[in-house]
């Protein structure tokens, strides 16, 4: 370790120059395709600074050109990941799960008797998509035998660390309770000491997938709904308008999308109708 004089830890001794945070906006939109804006740079530093203490590099430039050799791929994907972890919770913009359960599935199996596909685009720890299996629950049992076939859920995300709590599915502290009724609690998840575990039944519909944005998705098949809330945000407009488009490539006829609740498509694409349903507003992909 070193002394006060070269400390690693960001500092006010250690702000990023604008050649740095230019060269940095550049690495982070080639990788992963984010757009960092102007005036972010104690963001760059507050969430930076772990990763450069760990690695003992002393400057952000420095970091960017270590990771662009490719020598190490770990201090690449978690720079990714530093950039890319968000906050959220337990039914976030719960108007959407009573849309999905009020409307969107009522209509769904009503139109086919097969197999129902969803996919959460940048679920990050996973309670999107744990969310969606527990509405999903909540639909069966409100309509027993209304889900004929078999309901997936395809959860993806670009930082490979998040996914891998995502599996596991355990939550502490205020993650194991923000957004969640006592009941929720006690119907979707197990204690574990002073953490909750997302129950098998409720795991067993999704499968966790690393996936970039920016990258071609069409592997993943065909869907009936897609969630991507609170992510375009992070794009440029060129960027919006094709990750919209591909999307609407791989909907099934009359899929619907999800946006966040301050997000709009009317600037970007012109493939979906807005749908307001339940005191909320939904994507319907146009015929």
């Amino acid at each position: 370790m070193t002394n006060g004089s070269t400390s690693l830890s960001m500092n006010k001794e250690q702000t990023l120059t604008p050649g740095e945070y230019q060269e940095f906006q550049r690495f982070l939109q080639d990788a992963c395709g984010i757009q960092l804006g102007a005036g972010k740079e104690y963001l760059v530093s507050s969430r930076l600074g772990s990763l450069m203490r760990h690695y003992a590099i002393t400057s952000v430039g420095d970091l960017v050109r270590q990771a662009r050799t490719g020598r190490n791929p770990r201090l690449r994907s978690g720079i990714i990941d530093a950039m890319t972890t968000n906050e959220t919770f337990w039914f976030r913009d719960a108007s959407h799960f009573e849309m999905l359960t009020g409307h969107v599935l009522p209509e769904l199996t009503g139109r086919t008797a097969g197999r129902i596909r969803v996919w959460s685009a940048a679920c990050s720890s996973g309670q999107e998509p744990y969310n969606i299996s527990m509405a999903v629950d909540q639909f069966q049992r409100a309509n027993p035998g209304r889900l004929k076939g078999i309901l997936e859920i395809v959860a993806t995300d670009i930082s490979a660390s998040m996914l891998e709590e995502a599996r596991r599915g355990v939550y502490c502290g205020l993650a194991a309770s923000r957004g969640l009724t006592t009941d929720q609690r006690e119907r979707y998840f197990t204690v574990r000491e002073e953490c909750l575990e997302v129950r098998p039944e409720i795991k067993r519909r999704v499968a966790f997938r690393e996936l970039n944005l920016t990258r071609g998705y069409e592997l993943l098949g065909r869907f009936d709904v897609i969630f991507c809330r609170n992510v375009l945000i992070y794009f440029s407009h060129e960027q919006k308008a094709d990750i919209l488009e591909r999307m609407a490539r791989i909907l099934n006829p009359g899929g619907y999308l999800f946006l966040g609740s301050t997000e709009s498509l009317s600037a970007h694409t012109d493939r979906f109708e807005m749908v307001n349903l339940l005191g909320g507003i939904v994507y319907r992909l146009r015929d």
